[in-house]
């Protein structure tokens, strides 16, 4: 199944060996071309490293728009280094020496996948290959039958080898991975023949129809979280996110830990409680900037759009002009030429040759005149933007002003309040001191009193 390398000395992707691969995978003239000037690894979209002792995968980030790359027949033990690949629709990976479905996740687009011969034993880590249409996995180590439900997520699936895995001995093989990959045309290099299908879905209904009822579920929560982001995702658009209901006023008291104190202050509930009034109107004026802002954003769209319909005019009936204008000149061309060659003399030559270049000069005048109406209309929008900024600064200015006031009265409030505190402790402070010296007085007094009474001894 897999290759052995004791033998052969084994080599690692590097640049030598891609450059010879694109070079000898060119026609022969091309080839030569190639090979004294060069190969831009962007333009290529194939590449074939078949056959080379490859023990390891790298090197291949510059391959940014491969479609298709066989590794195929080599000694390669990891899937790794493709994750730059995101073009790749075709992979061969055949005749190795891989245990484990790694390192495919960015290879969205991929239709075709072949890891045939290898030592894999679970098929996994495929979930981002979406597009898969063929997958050969035949001749590996798959020992269980219910690997084969990991392929049902796969919806394009229509061809599918796994002949060779100890699985196919199992004599309920076909009709089992038939009934759980009901859309599967060929199986095994054989086409599914409708009657296999019947008793097949006949035979594992019962484990089937839960599956479906599953992924019916999962499809619908799936399809309600990207209704959630898609809608999401127009409200960023709008600049409106989050304010359709009370995020903003929760996230203010998320982490508002005061708040939270204050609640336990005597005479604080009852202004607490009209918290429950604040947050409704709070969160009313967040829904009502929510409706301005998407009424807003489909005004600013249907101006873009009209934007660039009257571009698209001004641009078709530019050029328009522009083929008429050098339509004519184009019929006056081989006129005006034939005069020149056919001229009786040197001077009549030379004048004919003047008025063409007269010509050549008006049609560059004419052409250049029209690129300039264009670009005079786009200097006009350049012209708005400065307005808008101007106007946009001159605002900022005022909110600043406004920012400003509103520190102001906080402040001075803040002041006069701690202002109000400040002097009703002191007094409290004084009205206590001279409160307690009262007390002590007075004590001291009726005690000093009690003191200086004489009591008379009684007489016998």
């Amino acid at each position: 199944m897999s290759q052995l390398y004791n033998s052969i000395e084994p080599n690692v992707i590097d640049d030598e060996m891609v450059q010879k691969a694109v070079e000898e995978q060119c026609p022969e003239d091309i080839g030569k071309l190639a090979k004294s000037e060069g190969i831009n690894f962007k333009d290529v979209t194939e590449l074939q490293l078949s056959f080379r002792n490859i023990l390891q995968i790298d090197n291949l980030w510059q391959f940014e728009n491969l479609t298709k790359l066989q590794l195929d027949n080599n000694i390669i033990e990891k899937i790794e280094a493709l994750e730059s690949l995101v073009h790749l629709v075709w992979l061969d990976l055949s005749f190795n020496n891989i245990e484990v479905i790694e390192g495919l996740d960015t290879l969205v687009k991929l239709q075709d996948l072949s890891l045939y011969n290898n030592r894999i034993s679970k098929i996994e880590h495929m979930d981002t290959l979406q597009e898969l249409q063929i997958f050969s996995i035949g001749k590996n180590n798959l020992t269980t039958l219910e690997d084969v439900i990991y392929l049902r997520k796969f919806k394009n699936l229509r061809t599918l080898n796994l002949m060779g895995n100890p699985l196919c001995d199992d004599e309920q093989y076909m009709l089992f991975v038939v009934a759980h990959l009901p859309d599967l045309v060929y199986l095994d290099f054989k086409l599914v023949s409708d009657t296999t299908r019947e008793v097949a879905v006949l035979k594992y209904q019962d484990l089937t129809e839960p599956l479906e009822r599953e992924e019916a579920r999962a499809l619908a929560q799936l399809e309600e979280k990207q209704a959630k982001q898609k809608e999401l995702e127009y409200h960023k658009t709008a600049f409106v996110e989050y304010l359709n209901g009370s995020f903003l006023f929760d996230s203010m008291y998320a982490e508002d830990t005061e708040a939270a104190k204050l609640a336990y202050l005597p005479g604080v509930a009852k202004y607490l409680d009209s918290g429950v009034t604040y947050r409704k109107e709070f969160v009313s004026v967040c829904k009502n900037l929510f409706n301005y802002g998407l009424k807003e954003y489909e005004k600013r769209e249907a101006e873009v759009s009209d934007f660039y319909e009257s571009l698209h005019e001004a641009l078709t009936a530019n050029q328009q002009e522009g083929r008429k204008i050098i339509l004519d000149f184009e019929s006056r061309n081989k006129r005006r030429l034939d005069e020149i060659h056919n001229a009786s003399s040197y001077d009549i030559a030379e004048s004919k040759r003047a008025e063409y270049k007269e010509d050549i000069l008006q049609l560059s005048e004419a052409l250049m005149t029209l690129e300039m109406l264009i670009a005079d209309q786009l200097e006009l929008l350049a012209d708005k933007n400065t307005i808008v900024n101007a106007i946009n600064a001159s605002h900022g200015i005022h909110l600043l002003k406004i920012d400003k006031r509103e520190h102001d009265i906080l402040s001075n409030t803040y002041c006069w309040q701690a202002s109000v505190t400040e002097k009703a402790f002191q007094n409290e402070i004084d009205r206590n001191r001279d409160r307690v010296r009262e007390i002590v007085q007075y004590i001291d007094n009726r005690q000093e009193m009690l003191d200086n009474i004489e009591i008379l001894e009684p007489t016998e």
